[in-house]
This record gives C-alpha cells, sequence and structure tokens, in this order.
C-alpha cells in the first residue's frame, strides 16, 4: 500500500476519509445513498493516431510479444486517476473516502467461446511503472490464468464458493456481507482482488469486435468509475488549423458516481486523457510523474 498518511480514526483499510467537502455533496449522500442513483454517462472519441505510431514501432522487433491499444488505455487512464486524485474518491457508508492506491481491474474471458469462464483481473500500478512494465505483467497474468479453463483462486475462488451456497443463506451471507461493507470492516479475502473495489473497471469491447457501451456501476463495493472501450476505426476530423484529416478514432463510454466531484472536474480529467494519447511518449515515464498539461 502506497499509503502517505497516518491512517485515523473513520478511515477504512482502503481509504482514507475526505471531511473536507461542500455541503452539498453531504446532503447528497443521504438524499442518494445508492452509488446505481448517480451514475453519469459520458460517450466520447479518442484521436488515438499517435498512440497507434507509437506502439507500433514500440512492437517492432519483438513477435512474440505485443502491447496492444487496451494496455495503452490502462495505463494512461490510471495515469489520468493518479493526477486527479478525486477521480480516486468513492462514496461508501454515507462518507467520501480516498484511496490509497489507484487500482485497475477488468474481466477477461478464458476462451474466446460462448460458456467460457471469466477471471477477474486487478492491478495496482506503482509510481515507477510505465507502460512497458504494467503490460508485461498484465500479459503474464492473463496467460497464467488461461491455462485453466477454470478458476484457480484469489477472488475468482471466493465467488465460486459462495454460488455453491444454498439461496436462502446465500441471501442472508450477503445481507450481512452488505452490512460489514457498508462500515468498511469487509475481511480482506472478500475484497482483494475484487473488481468492485478497484479504482477504474473496465471493459474492453473491442477485443471482441463490440462498441462502447454504457455500464453500470454497482452499490455493491466502491468503484466509482467504468469504462468501456470500442473499436478502433478510421473517422474524418476537423484538425486545431481548420482542415480535414482521416484519424484513427477509438470510442470510449464512461459511467462516474457522479458525487465524487463535479461536472467541470470530470471534463477537465477527460482532457487530461486526450493529451496524454496526444503525446503517447508519457506513456513510457514513470506513472507517479506529473504529465505537465496546462489546465488553464
Amino acid at each position: 500500500m502506497s499509503e502517505t498518511r497516518k491512517r485515523k480514526w473513520g478511515d477504512r483499510r482502503d481509504g482514507f476519509w475526505v471531511k473536507d467537502i461542500p455541503g452539498l455533496n453531504t446532503v447528497m449522500m443521504h438524499l442518494f445513498p445508492n452509488r446505481t442513483d448517480c451514475e453519469v454517462y459520458l460517450n466520447d472519441k479518442l484521436d488515438v493516431t499517435e498512440v497507434l505510431k507509437f506502439l507500433e514501432k514500440k512492437n517492432e522487433g519483438h513477435p512474440d510479444y505485443k502491447t496492444t491499444i487496451f494496455h495503452a488505455m490502462i495505463i494512461a487512464v490510471a495515469r489520468m486517476v493518479k493526477e486527479r486524485n478525486k477521480m480516486n474518491r468513492f462514496i461508501q457508508g454515507r462518507r467520501v473516502y480516498e484511496r490509497y492506491d489507484v487500482s485497475m481491474s477488468f474481466v477477461a474471458k478464458r476462451r474466446f467461446l460462448d460458456g467460457s469462464d471469466e477471471s477477474i483481473m486487478f492491478f495496482v500500478p506503482k509510481d515507477d511503472d510505465n507502460l512497458d512494465s504494467l503490460s508485461y505483467r498484465m500479459s503474464g497474468e492473463i496467460k497464467q490464468m488461461r491455462k485453466s479453463e477454470h478458476s484457480t483462486g484469489g477472488i475468482d475462488s471466493t465467488i465460486d464458493a459462495f454460488a455453491k451456497i444454498p439461496r436462502l443463506l446465500l441471501m442472508l451471507a450477503l445481507r450481512i456481507i452488505r452490512w460489514l461493507d457498508f462500515w468498511g470492516v469487509n475481511p480482506k479475502a472478500l475484497t482483494d482482488g475484487d473488481c468492485n473495489y478497484s479504482s477504474v473497471l473496465l471493459s474492453n469491447l473491442g477485443s471482441i469486435g463490440g462498441p462502447a457501451v454504457y455500464h453500470h456501476l454497482n452499490n455493491y463495493g466502491t468503484n466509482s468509475i467504468m469504462v468501456t472501450v470500442g473499436t478502433v476505426h478510421k473517422e474524418e476530423m476537423v484538425m486545431p488549423d481548420g482542415h480535414k484529416e482521416v484519424r484513427d478514432i477509438l470510442d470510449i463510454g464512461a459511467t462516474l458516481d457522479e458525487r465524487i466531484a463535479d461536472g467541470f472536474y470530470f471534463v477537465r480529467s477527460l482532457k487530461l486523457l486526450k493529451y496524454i494519447f496526444a503525446n503517447p511518449e508519457l506513456l513510457d515515464r514513470p506513472m507517479g510523474e506529473h504529465s505537465g498539461f496546462n489546465y488553464e
């Protein structure tokens, strides 16, 4: 844990209690206690022309390994969240908390077949991580996961175990877990590696030829941001100097908990993400470095 402040009363294991918030936010948490009551949706296009050129050059001479646009998306979003700390906040127990770490998660299919099991992938990028280190780690864990047809440990096995409990007992168990979740005292075995407890949950629908969609948040857990990624396609764009140019475009969809920040903060965060994709060399720098983006 990259915790830099001493844990105080009211803090959780996964985040510290943010007390200095506007009164409106406090009232909203009581008027709209459920995360799904406070979803805001965003659909936008990212110009990934420069990123694709950057990745093509990076992948030259490495036929056995390929850094993908999804790898770039994960580290870019992680950098954005790291630099924009309010994007790493969550609401639970009708309080605002800010995570100690930036965490990214997604669900991967074990086989690209109907009925194939899915597995939760969970990553906590460190300040010295960059695109290379994170993509190598992701690829290694995905290859290891796909060696087996079924879950072999971690949160996947825990979920499978709960699924075997008789319905009435499962309803009671989940009610207790939700109560523990409210107070922030859930056992680590139920939260570590769970995508519902990550800063950002991503879905790479483009890998199966799907479009970016709106995906709901969950009331359980602490996840405040859900991002879906579609396919890369060609599209004519009007450039800053006024001329038109065909560019490589990636559609994205995002769902956010509006209680963690205001619209102005969200829009600036999106601008930072676009800046990173326009300057892909930032992906090779340590994640803890400031991007240099001018927010004026």
